[in-house]
Parts: C-alpha cells; structure tokens; sequence
C-alpha cells in the first residue's frame, strides 16, 4: 500500500476468518462465513463485490478509529491499528493481485477502481491526528509492552511522520496529492506495458527457428511478381512471415536462440523502445518523487526511501555499489574478450565488436559448446509437476512440513489452473495457504512474483490468523503440469519466489504490520535469494529432478555441466544487476539529473559500468518496472545476494536439506518476519562478519559472494576492520 503508515508491497495474507471475538476491542466484531468469493473473500463472489469490499474496510476501520479515541492502554492501541491495517491491506492487497491476474476485464477494472478509492482512504487515515496523538501517547507508555508492540508503536510514529503528520495544512495536502499522483503514474506505467509490448514483422517466415514457432503468430503479405516471358504481366502471391511480439519473455527467448543477426537486433530495438508512453510517464513519476521527497525534508527521493533501511542513505548504497562494479569489472573484461573471441570463430571475422544483441545468442552457443548442454534435455527433467514436487521436498526436509492439495470454493479461483495448497505441520497444523498460478495468459502480469492477500497475526492468545499468499508465474506450453518442461533459469526464478512466499507462511509475528515479507526492503529480499541456491545443488535436485519418460535421476555430471555454464559469465549478470541499481539510485537521486535527461543518465551509466554502449533511440527504462516498486532500492537485491552468499556458506552449504538448518532458518529468521531489527536476526543466525557498519548504515560482506564467484584470488579480509 502506498502512504505512510500502511504499506503494502504485495507481500503477505491469510484467508482464516473466525467467528469468535477478534480481539479483545470493545467494538461491533463481525463473524464470517466459510470462503465463498474471489480469493475466500465472501464479497468477491462478483466483480462488483469490490465496492462493497472497500466500504466494509472503511466502515470497519471507524468503529477501530473510535475505540482508539476512546483512550486505550498502549497494548491495546498497538492490537487496534494492526486490525485496521490488517482491514485495509486485505482490500489493497486482493485489488493488486486482481488487477494483475484476472483474466476478466471486469474484475480487473473494478479492482483498479477499489484500489484508487483505498489509496484516497489510505491518506485520510495517514494524516489523522487523533490517530497519531493516540500512537505517540502509546510509545511514552509502553514500558508494559513486548519488544515487537514496542517496535510497532515506533515504527508506526515514524511511518506517520514519513506521511507529512507535522506539515502545515498546505504541505500536507501537497504530500497527499503527489501519493495520490505517484499511485496513478505506477498504474499508468504498468497498463502501458500490457498495452504496448511491441512488435516485429519478419519475412520470410524462415527466418524463424522451429523451436521459436509457439511464441510467435503466422502473418502473411502480398508480393508482386513480373513474369518472366515478354507480356511482362504480373502475379500476386501471399508470402508468410512470423509477427514477433516483444514482451520481455519473448524478447528473451528470441535473443536467445535466434540466429540471424538482424532478426535479434530488429527485436532488442523494439523491445528496448516500448511503450514509448512511459517515456512521459516515468519523467512525470521522478519529477512527483523528488518534490514529495524535498518537502519531507530530504534532498532526494534516494534519500527518503533508504533512511529505514539497513544501508540508511544513499551515500551507502553508493558506496556499496562502486566498490562492487569496481570489484567485478577485471572479470566481466575477460568474459567479454572470450565471448568476442568466439564470435569472430563462428562468423569468421578478424574484427567487429559485439552488440547488446548478440550477447545472449553467443552466450549460449558458448555455454552450449563448452558443456554440451542441451536446454531440451535439461528441460526433460524439470517437469513443472517435478518442480512442485521439488517445493515439497524443501519443507518436508527443513522443516518437517507438508504441502496438500485443497479444493477451491465456489468463485475463489480467477483460473480453472490456479492450485491451493495448505502447508501443513504435524505438530502445529496448517500454518498457512499458498495458490499457485503457474501458467502464462493474456493479459497476466508478464513476470513471476509473489503477491500478499492476507498477513499472519495474533487474534487471541489461542487464535492465529494465517498467512495467505499468491504465487505468480507465466510457464509458457502445455496447461498439464507434467507436460510443461521448464528451462532450469525458470527452475531458478520458481525458487527464489518460493523463498519469499515462505518468509510469509512461516511468519508467526504478533501483528500483521511485521509479517512474512513486511520488513525493511533491503532484508526482506534475502530469504528469495538464499532459495535460490537450492534450485542449484546436486543433493536438492537429485530428490526431485527425473526424467518426465523414464524416471531417470538427474545426472550429477548434467548439474556440474549447468554451474559450469552458469558461473561462465557470472560476473558479467553480475554486473549488469549493478548497472540496473546504479540506474535506479541515479534517477531517483538528486535533482536535476547528471547528463540532462533520462536516457542520456542511463546511456553513461551504461558506458561506464558495463562493456557495451547504448543503442541510440532505445529507453530500457521505460518496462523496467521495479523503478516503480523499489524505487531507489533495487540495491536491496545486491544486498541480499551478499547476505545469501554468505548465509549458504556458513549455516546451508554443508547439509542443505537438514533439520538443523531448517531449525535455524525458521527460528532464527523466517519466523521473525520483520519484528525485529535485522541485524540483530542476521547476528543470532550467523553470529560477527556478516555485515559491517559504515557511515552510520549497514552493508553486507561480500567476501562470501567474492570467493563464490572466484572474482578475485584473495579478497581483501581487512574490509571487516574498516
């Protein structure tokens, strides 16, 4: 959510409702039926279900709003504005995953409609003073209160003030419009990105490799003829080609495995040039962030979104950032000498320099060549049903838990594909719920994420409302899970989701205001990025990984031939992740811009940071879309690889699948969610040397991530002394 003090970044939600007393508030408290609706919302049996959904969270957060006014002890203060948020964020977070996901236009459009009218509500209670009064008396009196209540009364104050609490009437009206303003221009960037996600005509239709042929759609032209006899006459004929279009998936796989060198550059400029309507929309989005940021008292965006954060300010993350493209670039100089090696080799050139669209194509032609890989034989043991499987194993293994099939209610699902699972535990019960929406549609949100509907939280001392959250993926192919063969980078992608979707589901904090993913953004992307190494090790994916015909376990020789292949250009991605945080702390950064406009901050950031120039007329940027999301944070992914690599290595890497590390991940870190400090969770994890403090801030070790990468012969030790 946007505005101060109720957030929600799609990350976590339950659909237990109970009819028993909620809390112990004195207010009307309402009993629910059995899940019915949308996502086991009763109101969502029909799109129109939303208005009532909204007005319900309002009505509902008033009678809280006056039980709070009515001069309650702190505890009780603290457990009343985690209902409203829990109240309001069910409504935010349902909008969201609606309008990204439903394949019904009218769900979609009246989603987007009672997510406007939330976001106008959101800004009322932001900005009320009898809230924030009733928040400051509770923080002077919460001596009585357990650490996490204490760490809520405070971050809530703090969240109120981000919001322009103290402002004179003019500023505050000022901030809430531009929230209002900034909500609309994400809205905007996004829809243009379904709208517009490019096309390319290519004839003749050979040109098109055989195995691209289910991404593209048969078109035909008509071609004049002149005989060649003396009547000169003339004769029409159809011509087929392929209309490509350019969505990133697309765009990916064409880069990929296309081999006629102007079919990928006419694809990467156009794909790299759509729609061209953000152009206007993200100038419009930086210019509103920048003044809401200048009004709060920071002299950048940058600056107003990491203070909360571990790094704290932007001079950290910029110092972070530099000493890893610094860090990286000796590597990412000899990848790209070899990979110009091997493409003059295969073109039979003595000169020519690569172009950002050869790069991928020669990758994997290299890749291929020097391991023998074969994605269709990788994918014959990554069946989707293999790799559900795969989940499975994880939990069972680190923390003794199950996952079941559960039937939907009538109009809970938005897909005849989607699945539920309970997560189960023999000794606790279900912990929490988990859709899946695996497959790839029309209109979908075209990437992989996890999406929040409802936060775990304490009712009662006998009562735990549990976490419910959505899996987004879009696996192309087949819709029967054993037909769908995955490519391992989406094996990959599946894992890291899954890290977040666990950090939500093994969450058991007392407020929903602290649960699963609802941390600090630069600590909330490491649970994702540890997971990820799973996808990767022999001993996890010999337990799920055989062959969709034979049964046959995965080679170990195959997965050694996989990391080889992955690790070739590894600093090279690595790099590139730093490119696309420079970007985003750059543009969000003070203002006006270095270089003048948007695209010329990105083209010197690209000729300084990486080994390529930028194609005159493209604007990467404008379908990138965690500018919107993490705006001055997608260093917080860095962060979090750092975090991950040192993580594997001291408590995973010895026994992945253990119940020891399981015990210690879930007791030590998931199960915290954001209830306390990270820090001191990454201390009691691993103990001294996983971070350092400098200018105030927190940043990671990299050393881990160095000698993983073997980026260096022996990493400077004494960064730990600095």
């Amino acid at each position: 959510m946007n505005g101060a003090m109720w957030k929600v970044v799609s990350r976590g939600t339950s659909l237990i409702f109970h009819s028993k007393k909620r809390s112990a508030l004195s207010v009307p408290v309402r009993a629910f039926s059995a899940p019915t609706g949308l996502y086991g919302f009763p109101h969502l049996k029909t799109a129109k279900g939303f208005q009532s959904f909204v007005d319900e969270a309002i009505q509902r957060s008033g009678e809280l709003i006056s039980y709070i006014c009515r001069k309650q002890p702190a505890a009780e203060v603290m457990r009343a504005m985690d209902e409203i948020s829990d109240t309001v964020c069910s409504v935010v977070d349902s909008a969201e995953l609606c309008r990204h996901t439903h394949p019904d236009r009218e769900f979609v459009e009246e989603a987007s409609k009672a997510s406007m009218r939330i976001n106008e509500y959101l800004h009322y209670l932001n900005t009320n003073h009898d809230l924030y009064d009733a928040i400051k008396k509770a923080e002077q009196e919460c001596h009585m209160l357990s650490e996490e209540a204490k760490r809520g009364v405070r971050n809530l104050r703090v969240d109120f003030e981000r919001g322009g609490i103290n402002l004179c009437s003019g500023k505050l009206d000022r901030v809430n419009t531009l929230n209002i303003e900034i909500s609309q221009l994400c809205r905007e960037y996004n829809e243009n990105i379904v709208m517009d996600p490019g096309t390319v005509d290519i004839y003749p239709s050979s040109r098109i490799p055989r195995n691209l042929h289910y991404l593209v759609k048969p078109i035909h032209r008509s071609v004049s003829l002149i005989t060649k006899d003396l009547s000169g006459s003339r004769s029409t004929l159809k011509e087929k080609g392929f209309r490509i279009t350019t969505d990133p998936q697309t765009l990916s796989s064409v880069l990929q495995f296309s081999s006629d060198d102007e079919v990928r550059k006419m694809v990467y400029i156009r794909g790299n040039s759509v729609p061209h309507a953000n152009v206007d929309v993200l100038k419009r989005l930086i210019s509103a962030r920048h003044e809401l940021a200048q009004i709060m008292g920071c002299s950048s965006y940058a600056e107003f979104s990491i203070k909360p954060n571990m790094a704290l300010s932007p001079k950290v993350v910029m110092s972070f950032l530099l000493e890893m493209s610094k860090m990286v670039k000796p590597k990412t100089r000899e990848e790209h000498k070899l990979l110009t090696k091997f493409q003059r080799e295969k073109c039979r050139q003595s000169d020519g320099d690569l172009r950002p669209w050869d790069e991928t194509y020669y990758m994997t032609m290299m890749k291929s060549s020097a391991y023998k890989l074969d994605a269709s034989v990788v994918g014959s043991y990554f069946s989707l049903s293999n790799c559900i499987e795969g989940l499975k194993v994880l939990v069972q293994s680190l923390f003794g838990a199950t996952f079941h099939s559960i039937p939907l209610a009538p109009d809970e699902s938005w897909d005849p594909h989607v699945l539920k699972l309970s997560l189960h535990h023999p000794e606790e019960g279900d912990l929490g719920y988990l859709y899946l929406d695996l497959y790839s549609r029309k209109g979908k949100y075209p990437g992989c994420a996890h999406f929040a509907i409802k936060g775990g939280r304490r009712i009662s001392q006998t009562e735990y409302q549990l976490p419910i959250v959505a899996l987004v993926c879009n696996f192309s192919g087949s819709q029967n899970p054993s037909a769908v063969r995955l490519s391992h980078w989406e094996v990959e992608t599946l894992f890291h989701e899954f890290g977040h979707a666990l950090h939500s589901l093994l969450s058991r904090t007392d407020y929903q205001h602290f649960s699963g993913t609802r941390a600090v953004l630069d600590f909330a992307e490491i649970p994702s990025n540890l997971f990820e190494y799973y996808a990767w090790d022999y001993r996890v994916l010999r337990k799920f990984a055989t062959h969709y015909s034979t049964g046959e376990e995965i080679p170990q020789k195959l997965v050694e031939s996989m990391q080889g292949a992955r690790d070739m250009f590894a600093a090279t991605e690595l790099q590139r992740q730093i490119f696309y945080a420079l970007v985003d702390l750059t543009l969000f950064g003070e203002q006006p811009l270095p270089h003048g406009d948007i695209s010329s901050v990105v083209a010197e950031l690209k000729r300084e940071h990486t080994n390529y120039g930028h194609v005159e007329g493209t604007h990467w940027e404008t379908r990138f879309s965690h500018l919107l999301n993490y705006g001055a944070g997608y260093y917080s992914y860095l962060y979090a690889k750092c975090f991950a690599a040192t993580i594997w290595k001291k408590l995973c890497e010895e026994d992945p699948l253990s119940s020891t590390t399981g015990l210690a991940l879930r007791t030590k870190f998931l199960q915290h969610g954001g209830a306390r400090e990270p820090d001191a969770l990454l201390n009691d994890l691993l103990g001294d040397g996983i971070y350092r403090y400098q200018d105030g801030g927190i940043m990671p070790d990299i050393s881990c991530l160095c000698d993983e990468m073997k980026l260096v012969e022996e990493y400077p030790r004494q960064v730990h002394l600095l």
